[in-house]
């Protein structure tokens, strides 16, 4: 038999999943996809043909003589087009799990397009499969429903996106891959630049500085759904390179902003989930949320807060409690409802949780037959037991722990997170957003002696506490907010500092030097010296938003080829080795066979 090839007469005329309701005969059509399954059944032979639209059951009758005889030897992901008729399922063999389940084709002919080597896993257990195995064959984990339905979420998402900011009037803008090092964060990913020897761009860990230089140049609004580059330690939600939706205006202010995202939100989950949101979203400064929640992104389908115990305790003659208030850190408890029903050991397991997250101790009391119950009720006073049994009712537990302010509120909220679900009633299906605002601007660097900046050191201080810049530093409030999903930050922003003296003196509270900050940054303060107008934005975790979305757990599950926790990406084998004469034109001298890896920069020579 002459060898066939894939023409015109091949091409498909149905997707698998979409094909046409037969009526009289059934219609022809010809399908292309790879084969799911293979069983032959008293002579009969059925395939289910697989593309992304969906599965179909094909019949190759024994009357076909060789097209039956070529479908005996086929496997599954064998790629495949097929002529046939549809016809209605013989009566009581409909399958109502698949949508063309009431349906199949009656083959007529059959083209192998590809074959398929012995696959390292089946495409229908992949969901079984240890994760780096999927990712090592990623191209066969592509195949996966579950793939297949994130990544038309993604595109959907990135779609409508476009499509909202374009008509709000932002202008679609690429900023630069290969920029300047600007390590005031995480680590940069460095590339050595061959033309200027012992000199390196760096990937961009975001588009900061060229989306606020596009606002002193004019553009009013700026939007990039951009890919940005860091090289920090990972979880389940982080990529060394990630996308982000990227956003910046002029002339704006904080609630413009707000408003602007919570139209964006709501348009975007009635397109994508068909779900309405109600707004305005809730709003909570950044030391309401740590006081009451525990954490600056709080799940707020958690229906538990911590509790202020600082004026029950604040003469308690129980050295700990009275010791943490009078040295200005907090008392906070933790409800338990029913917690009385906990084990000793499972309690017992709480405080060495509690133990490993760097607490002195956690103290448990229960409401039992009316009475408070606990190892330190002894050292209470009658006023302080009805306080605290007054916090619960019968069969309750309350936990207390004590110490700084927060490091006390953060350990009780790591333990209303592990507990939510099993001892906080949870609002499963609900879409808890959350505005946090008012964060620090500055925080303490122990390692470095200095004052550091929490989210970039361009973020506007509230003018409300401009004076204590010079005085006080830890109490300058930022003009900034982040944007809570369910207990995940999705998104970020701030107004900028567009006054070239403030960002001086933010330079200054810094450490940075003149001449360091003119080095780092010379060109930015060149840029707000020539006018600048107020401007300020925001940046959507893309990946995290569209996970949430999609409902899974991991953002691995919704990049296409997503890196492994240890930066490596299994299919392609990066990072890897390189040809020594590629380092030579770079001029990096590297020992490839000294144990460890060394490292230098040179001249060439």
């Amino acid at each position: 038999m002459k060898p066939r090839h894939f023409d015109s007469t091949w091409k498909r005329s149905s997707y698998c999943g979409q094909i046409p309701a037969p009526e009289g005969d059934g219609p022809a059509v010809v399908l292309n996809g790879w084969l799911r399954r293979r069983r032959d059944l008293g002579g009969i032979i059925f395939l289910e043909l697989w593309d992304h639209t969906g599965v179909v059951q094909v019949v190759f009758n024994p009357e076909l003589g060789g097209i039956y005889e070529r479908a005996k030897s086929l496997r599954n992901e064998y790629v495949l087009a097929v002529k046939g008729r549809v016809r209605k399922r013989p009566e009581g063999t409909d399958n109502p799990l698949m949508p063309t389940g009431d349906r199949e084709v009656v083959a007529e002919d059959l083209l192998l397009l590809s074959p398929a080597r012995s696959l390292p896993f089946e495409i229908s257990e992949a969901d079984r499969v240890d994760e780096n195995l999927r990712l090592r064959s990623r191209y066969l984990d592509l195949r996966r429903p579950l793939m297949q339905k994130n990544l038309r979420i993604r595109s959907e998402v990135a779609a409508f996106t476009r499509s909202f900011l374009s008509s709000e009037g932002f202008v679609e803008v690429e900023t630069p891959m290969l920029t300047k090092s600007t390590p005031e964060g995480a680590r940069d990913y460095l590339v050595p630049a061959r033309v200027t020897p012992g000199r390196f761009f760096a990937l961009p860990q975001s588009p900061q500085i060229f989306k606020q230089i596009l606002m002193i140049g004019g553009l009013d609004r700026y939007f990039q759904i951009v890919r940005c580059f860091r090289d920090e330690d990972l979880r389940s939600d982080r990529q060394p390179e990630f996308t982000q939706i990227d956003l910046e205006m002029s002339f704006i202010t904080e609630e413009e902003i707000i408003a602007l995202m919570e139209r964006y939100m709501k348009g975007l989950f009635e397109w994508i989930m068909k779900t309405p949101l109600d707004t305005p979203f809730p709003r909570i400064t950044w030391k309401d949320a740590v006081n009451r929640f525990g954490s600056d992104k709080p799940d707020l389908r958690i229906r538990s807060e911590i509790l202020d115990l600082d004026p029950v305790f604040s003469g308690c003659s129980f050295d700990a409690f009275r010791k943490a208030i009078e040295t200005g850190g907090a008392v906070r408890g933790l409800h338990l409802p029913g917690g009385g029903s906990l084990s000793r050991r499972e309690m017992a397991d709480l405080e060495i949780r509690a133990r490993g997250l760097g607490a002195d101790g956690l103290a448990p009391f229960t409401l039992k037959e009316g009475a408070l119950k606990g190892p330190l009720v002894k050292f209470l006073s009658e006023d302080e037991k009805r306080s605290l049994a007054a916090c619960m009712n019968e069969g309750d537990a309350l936990v207390v722990a004590a110490g700084e302010w927060r490091k006390t509120c953060e350990l009780l909220g790591h333990i209303r997170l592990e507990l939510g679900g099993r001892v906080y009633p949870v609002e499963e299906g609900k879409w808890a957003f959350l505005w946090v605002t008012e964060f620090p601007l500055l925080e303490w660097d122990d390692e470095d002696s200095r004052w550091t900046a929490v989210h970039h050191p361009f973020t506007s201080p509230n003018l409300e506490d401009l004076d204590l810049l010079s005085v006080d530093p830890g109490k300058v409030r930022s003009r900034a907010y982040d944007l809570v999903l369910n207990g995940n930050e999705v998104g970020g922003g701030s107004i900028r500092i567009h006054d070239p003296a403030v960002q001086q003196r933010m330079f200054d509270v810094m450490a940075f030097t003149p001449e360091r900050a003119r080095e780092r940054f010379g060109f930015l303060l060149d840029a707000l010296a020539s006018g600048t107008p107020p401007h300020g934005g925001i940046a959507l975790g893309f990946d995290r938003l569209v996970m949430l979305l999609c409902g899974v757990n991991s953002i691995r599950d919704v990049i296409a080829f997503p890196k492994t926790q240890k930066a490596q990406c299994l299919m392609s084998g990066a990072p890897s080795d390189v040809d020594p004469g590629q380092l030579s034109d770079l001029h990096i001298a590297h020992d490839l066979h000294g144990g460890d890896d060394e490292c230098a920069s040179g001249d060439g020579e």
